[in-house]
């Protein structure tokens, strides 16, 4: 008898033990950074039904969970999944499937080069391309139309410059869309040389030759936006920011989640076209667990390498040349009375520092002091010393690309002046306001890289890492601080930090893995982190094969 109690006593043990709950994966042996109020760390997570329910040390974990999935990642390194605060997430999947990339090329000659290669691949109606900067060639002058005349007589020729805010397109082009010697554009210039335009459209220009390049099918566009999935989660995005959509694409994308054919999450925000105010935002807000739409996007001026930025007192590198703002103030006004009616957020881009000026004085009308309506102003480039206040005063969400920055203080210095420039990229200053900031990159402006982004506003250095100390320091962000710019307060300059934006009991199980700490590895080391897994929901949706 006594044995039999003996065995009993064993087997009742056992199952004792084996009183686990069950659930879909585990997360163990990491390094978990949670980003949460504490910025705690944890070594292992329990995730159940795309959430988390449980995160702490490993025998915690272990001795509560059981998953037939489990991962061992002997101490690499777990982030909330990357957002990206500001971007153009359907255009850079446009770019990779239907347009000439010409980023990086240090010529016209390169860039007609590139023209070349691709439309052996992609013959269509038209011949369009992104990315050129004339910044970045021997001659710094805007180029001209006569080489693509001759080579494309009789094919229309669109090419967006790397800001978005200028193009150069050929005489086919200006002939299919009724374009006129001294034509005047309101917001926007049709560049002149002895009374005939040279082919250069700056800002609202240009919508005068988009008018009539036919617009992208569903099928192209479905495809575009599979394609820029893969690439976002390839560097560990798990949420993006689209900075300006119009009604058709939002629903395509809503049709894409619904029929769970795409998985990223979407911070849309409305292109306030008269079609899309009336598909969308009169009719409220959207928000399901992968869509929000509840913001407009404003363009208040230009940007700084087009001359296109508002700038309180010329530029220093044209006299006579101030920028340009885009709209009126009516039409801000309206903007924003509008949004404010129906509980929509306002997010304007501004580059100079009389655009931001005009802007933040017209959000201060309509906010009336501390409030929780986070309208944001993206980019926030140039700010007036007398004007950084009103961030703080109104609760105004700086909305800031550090890329920006790297790319840009080669030749920033040309445009704004040695003692302008100080107030530029501010991003430390900028954040001292709301003690909080969120962070994009603008791609495809820019690379998509989180990594790069975190790079620049820590260290202030280009990938050669130049300048020797980094570029104006005295505005760089704390390692913290930039971690907590692509996840958490990413997510809540969309409203969304309840449900992701770090890893915590309850939020959506969005993770990212690394091969390396980036709160402590060399500076000179944080571009060359490897992602290794990206999660979604608790679901993996990249793997680097390493």
């Amino acid at each position: 008898m006594n044995k039999f109690l003996a065995i009993m006593s064993i087997v009742l043990l056992s199952t004792g033990c084996r009183k686990v709950t069950e659930v879909d994966m585990i997360i163990h042996h990491a390094r978990i950074y949670t980003v949460d109020v504490q910025f705690s760390m944890a070594e292992a997570m329990a995730v159940k039904g795309g959430k988390i329910i449980a995160i702490g040390t490993n025998e915690e974990i272990s001795a509560q969970y059981w998953a037939k999935e489990s991962f061992d990642l002997r101490d690499k390194f777990v982030y909330p999944g990357f957002i990206d605060a500001h971007s153009h997430f359907i255009s850079l999947g446009e770019g990779l499937v239907s347009r000439a990339d010409l980023t990086g090329t240090k010529s016209f000659a390169e860039a007609i080069e590139r023209l070349r290669e691709f439309e052996k691949t992609y013959p269509a109606e038209w011949l369009v391309g992104r990315g050129w900067d004339q910044n970045d060639w021997e001659s710094k002058s805007f180029p001209t139309k006569e080489l693509l005349d001759e080579i494309w007589p009789n094919k229309p020729v669109f090419l967006t410059r790397i800001d978005g805010h200028a193009a150069l397109v050929n005489s086919k082009a200006m002939e299919l869309a009724g374009i006129q010697p001294g034509q005047y554009v309101d917001g926007g210039e049709i560049v002149h040389e002895k009374g005939l335009p040279t082919g250069i459209f700056i800002d609202n220009a240009m919508d005068l030759i988009k008018a009539v390049i036919p617009a992208p099918t569903e099928e192209l566009l479905t495809k575009a936006i599979e394609r820029a999935e893969r690439e976002c989660f390839a560097v560990g995005l798990t949420s993006v920011c689209d900075a300006g959509l119009e009604s058709k694409e939002i629903f395509l994308l809503q049709k894409m989640q619904e029929e769970n054919k795409l998985n990223m999450r979407i911070y849309a925000m409305l292109t306030p076209t008269p079609q899309t105010l009336e598909d969308i935002m009169l009719k409220g807000i959207i928000e399901t667990d992968k869509l929000t739409v509840r913001s407009v996007k404003l363009y208040a001026d230009g940007a700084l390498g087009s001359r296109g930025a508002c700038l309180l007192h010329d530029y220093s590198d044209q006299p006579n040349w101030k920028g340009l703002m885009l709209s009126h103030q009516a039409w801000f006004d309206s903007l924003c009375s509008m949004a404010e009616k129906h509980n929509y957020q306002v997010n304007t881009h501004a580059i100079g520092d009389s655009a931001n000026r005009v802007i933040l004085q017209t959000y201060a009308r309509f906010l009336k002091g501390k409030n929780n309506k986070r309208w944001r102003i993206e980019h926030a480039q140039v700010v007036h010393p007398d004007d950084f206040h009103l961030f703080g005063e109104f609760n105004i969400v700086p909305s800031v690309q550090p890329t920006h920055a790297t790319s840009d203080m080669y030749w920033a210095d040309e445009r704004l002046g040695a003692e302008r420039l100080k107030s530029a990229y501010a991003y430390k200053q900028l954040l001292q306001e709301n003690s909080w900031i969120p962070l994009g990159t603008d791609f495809p402006i820019e690379k998509i890289d989180p990594l790069l982004t975190f790079f620049a506003a820590t260290a202030r250095k280009d990938l050669d890492n130049y300048p020797t100390g980094g570029f104006q320091t005295e505005n760089a962000l704390t390692r913290e601080d930039a971690l907590r710019g692509i996840t958490i307060w990413a997510a809540k300059a969309g409203f969304d930090e309840p449900k992701k934006g770090s890893l915590e009991v309850g939020k959506f199980a969005d993770f990212v893995i690394l091969n390396q700490d980036l709160m402590n590895i060399e500076e000179s080391d944080i571009p060359k982190a490897k992602i290794l897994m990206t999660f979604v929901n608790g679901k993996r949706v990249y793997y680097s094969g390493e």
